[in-house]
């Protein structure tokens, strides 16, 4: 028998069925505990080709372009050459982004570096506490990008592609693995602002799902007041009353499903009822009342402040409640101008909560698998603009790595000895993009969408390889 139209379903079936379908099904799993889970958390791939050494991420973006040079790769030819012309050898035919056509000079390093770990690994002194934990770290020096300028920037790192519309990297690993959590998004994005006062924008594009379906977009939550805008009930209007609205709106969309065959209407059920489940998990979620005084301490943070360390606590909680994927972004690293200042307040604001992450991870059995990823969207130069600062730079950047089979303890590749290029083991953002897949269980090569009659990938179609050399 074939199933009435959606405009002949008068209202008197509608109400009777709402006791029934779709709806009872979706409120059966916001209102019980050992209720039917959404479809968004199962993913495409299923059995994984690889062996899976990691099954959540935590990517810490610092937005704006952090300086090499006065982080994780020391320069000492540099500060010698302070002040000289930068040798032309280096820049003959090069594209600059503010210095072209400008004489440029070399800018030494601005603070000095120190030996940590068993390996005495070198990154700058401003930064003690991720030099306590540098045994657990993989320190990439090598990296490279293929863009210059902020936004093109943010979505090649992001997506693979400069041009916007393509999924980011956190819409493709849900698409393929779904998500553990129960009551929250499988992708979370959370954003904090520096003191150095430089607001630059951050496009939601950057975690946007792109021609995947739109509920593998990152979620954004706010790192003050209250997370999510709407998220207590209207006056008057009970829990139950919420919910059985939720059921019947989902079971028109149901029936309206079956009649156009639209994805994009099974999205609209799966955000109705991950945005009711929000309303009783995120206030438990941002709840650290029963986090210990020493935690607090150990991230140096206060509950709701809006800063980087909190963000990290929240991400360790969102780890724990089995988000696929949490991304960090912190902004304030474009110094054009005062980057020996900048720095410095920018180590303040990060250096002990990203150890904070690696350690209370570790001591609860996380790290192992569990990726934690520190990126900006490029480098820095090695020539000074505007007399104490540096332009953007996309030929040598530092990136690192924790966690989850990542050899800790070791530096992979090298730049120039001047940090002006990647010149041993050159690594790409593709190649990081392969590398982060293989430790997912997925292959980089194999996991396509048909996207406009060609096979689309987070990789693209230049050559991606993993950089095995940081694997255990």
């Amino acid at each position: 028998m074939r199933p009435l139209p959606y405009t002949a379903l008068h209202r008197r079936a509608f109400l009777g069925r709402t006791s029934k379908g779709l709806g009872s099904v979706a409120l059966a799993s916001l209102l019980g505990p050992s209720g039917v889970r959404a479809d968004a958390s199962r993913g495409v791939l299923g059995t994984l080709p690889l062996p899976r050494k990691a099954t959540r991420v935590i990517w810490l973006t610092m937005a704006g372009g952090p300086s090499h040079l006065e982080t994780f790769d020391p320069k000492p030819t540099l500060a010698r050459m302070h002040g000289k012309p930068m040798p032309e050898s280096f820049t003959r035919g090069q594209m600059l982004a503010q210095l072209q056509g400008q004489e440029l000079k070399c800018f030494g390093p601005q603070h000095p570096f120190k030996a940590f770990g068993k390996e005495r690994t070198e990154i700058c002194a401003l930064f003690p506490h991720i030099g306590s934990v540098i045994d657990e770290v993989c320190l990439v020096r090598s990296m490279t990008t293929e863009a210059i300028n902020h936004d093109p920037a943010h979505m090649f790192m992001n997506t693979g592609s400069q041009i916007a519309g393509r999924p980011s990297m956190g819409a493709w690993v849900t698409y393929g693995l779904g998500s553990d959590a129960q009551d929250l998004p499988g992708f979370v994005v959370l954003t904090s602002l520096g003191q150095g006062g430089q607001n630059q924008p951050i496009a939601a594009r950057q975690w946007s799902s792109g021609f995947l379906p739109s509920r593998h977009q990152g979620v954004q939550l706010r790192a003050k007041g209250d997370p999510v805008l709407y998220l207590t009930d209207p006056p008057g209007v009970s829990r139950e009353q919420q919910g059985a609205d939720v059921a019947a709106i989902n079971t028109l969309n149901a029936h309206h499903a079956a009649s156009v065959h639209d994805p994009e209407v099974a999205t609209r059920v799966a955000q109705y009822e991950m945005a009711f489940q929000m309303q009783a998990s995120v206030p438990r979620l941002m709840d650290v009342a029963g986090e210990s005084r020493s935690t607090l301490e150990l991230y140096g943070c206060e509950p709701g402040d809006g800063s980087f360390a909190s963000n990290c606590l929240l991400a360790r909680r969102l780890a724990e409640r089995g988000v696929r994927f949490i991304q960090l972004y912190h902004k304030d690293w474009d110094h054009h101008g005062g980057v020996k200042e900048g720095i410095a307040l920018k180590a303040k604001e990060i250096d002990r909560a990203c150890m904070a992450l690696i350690v209370d991870l570790k001591r609860r059995g996380m790290l192992d698998d569990i990726l934690v990823v520190w990126a900006g969207e490029f480098g820095r130069t090695p020539m000074s603009q505007g007399g104490d600062g540096r332009d953007h730079h996309n030929k040598a950047m530092s990136v690192w790595l924790a966690g989850a089979g990542v050899r800790g303890g070791m530096v992979y590749g090298a730049s120039d000895e001047l940090g002006y290029a990647a010149v041993d083991k050159v690594c790409t953002v593709h190649d990081l993009h392969a590398t982060m897949l293989h430790q997912l269980g997925i292959d980089h090569e194999t996991f396509r969408v048909k996207f406009q009659g060609l096979d689309a990938k987070l990789t693209g179609v230049e050559p991606a390889n993993v950089i095995k050399g940081i694997l255990s």
